[in-house]
């Protein structure tokens, strides 16, 4: 278990050095002087040498480079021209309401994939299982932002049930006092109920756009397991014991069908928390997605260059922690990774 350990920590150290390597470098290469930016349209030539030389754009590819990294593990991440900010802070601030609507839609999804699932093995070649399946088809096909959308037109434009863009509250409506920063943890926490019923009618439509995808690819996955393991001797044999078809799907054959769902939902999990920036965008949602979509349009790339490391260090971290997972569960894995 300890070279498992070792080898799946290297192997995530290195994607993350290639990954940041890759970013800084792109990023040099987009048009645009960080230094004239910084400065300001009319700054004199003599100002613009200045702000180079501080921001040491001067220096050789590799020193820059050094520097940054250096400057990023000790928790200098850049300076944001646009907000006047320094990048950390921003991201401080804004990741509560990504983590808020991330962990929301997954818990939707995985709650919908299990039930969806279930019925599958329970109705196997029914309709309710080509209603699972239509489902899943609808949930890969759909982008999101055109879903967001959607959902909007439907929802808040012509039914006017659910709020439109507005963000985590209403207009008007103060946050709670500051906990966690996730508003429905928090409101709980201060007795706003009022505070608490508005933040959570915030987080359904984009929650549930977000939790469309991960839903689709879950239940394809569960279901392939269902349809496997339903089949299998131990099955029958609970069958043949007199236990009748529902109880055998969901007390013997979910939990193996769960067992992918392990590495699958990490993986989903680290894409979802960096994948949210349209979705913020429509609804707009003040997360790490809005803040860099913003950055982007901005020019603020020491924003974005953040964001893409960030990006590295969570997927690779989700996929370490997922791998250590399902290596504990199937010793199989252990093995042949060694």
């Amino acid at each position: 278990m300890g070279r498992f350990l070792l080898v799946r920590v290297f192997s995530g150290l290195l994607t993350v050095i290639g990954a940041s390597i890759v970013a800084f470098f792109f990023m040099r290469m987009l048009p645009g002087d960080p230094a004239r930016l910084i400065a300001g349209e009319y700054a004199s030539e003599a100002a613009i040498e200045i702000q180079r030389a501080q921001l040491g754009l001067d220096d050789p590819f590799w020193q820059q480079y050094l520097t940054y990294i250096g400057d990023f593990v000790r928790g200098d991440w850049g300076f944001s021209h646009s907000r006047g900010q320094p990048v950390l802070d921003q991201f401080v601030a804004a990741l509560p309401a990504t983590l808020e609507i991330a962990f929301f839609a997954v818990a939707l999804a995985f709650t919908a994939a299990v039930i969806g699932a279930a019925v599958t093995g329970w109705s196997r070649g029914g309709v309710l299982d080509g209603a699972v399946r239509a489902s899943s088809y609808i949930g890969l096909g759909t982008a999101p932002f055109w879903l967001g959308l959607l959902v909007l037109i439907v929802f808040f434009e012509r039914l006017q049930v659910l709020p439109g863009p507005e963000g985590r509250l209403s207009p008007g409506t103060a946050p709670p006092p500051r906990v966690t920063g996730f508003y429905l943890l928090d409101s709980l926490v201060a007795g706003q109920w009022s505070t608490w019923w508005d933040s959570l009618q915030h987080l359904i439509l984009p929650g549930c756009t977000l939790a469309l995808v991960i839903y689709a690819w879950l239940v394809r996955m569960m279901r392939s397991g269902v349809l496997e393991f339903v089949r299998e001797p131990f099955a029958l044999v609970a069958r043949s014991k007199g236990r009748g078809r529902w109880g055998v799907v969901v007390r013997d054959v979910m939990p193996n069908a769960l067992l992918p769902a392990v590495t699958a939902g990490g993986l989903i999990t680290a894409e979802l928390l960096t994948s949210t920036v349209l979705v913020e965008t429509v609804f707009n949602w003040p997360g790490i997605g809005r803040l860099v979509t913003d950055a982007i349009l901005q020019q603020d790339f020491a924003v974005v260059q953040a964001f893409i490391m960030v990006s590295a260090c969570i997927t690779v971290t989700v996929t370490v922690l997922t791998d250590l997972l399902y290596g504990v569960i199937d010793p199989r894995i252990r093995v042949r990774a060694t």
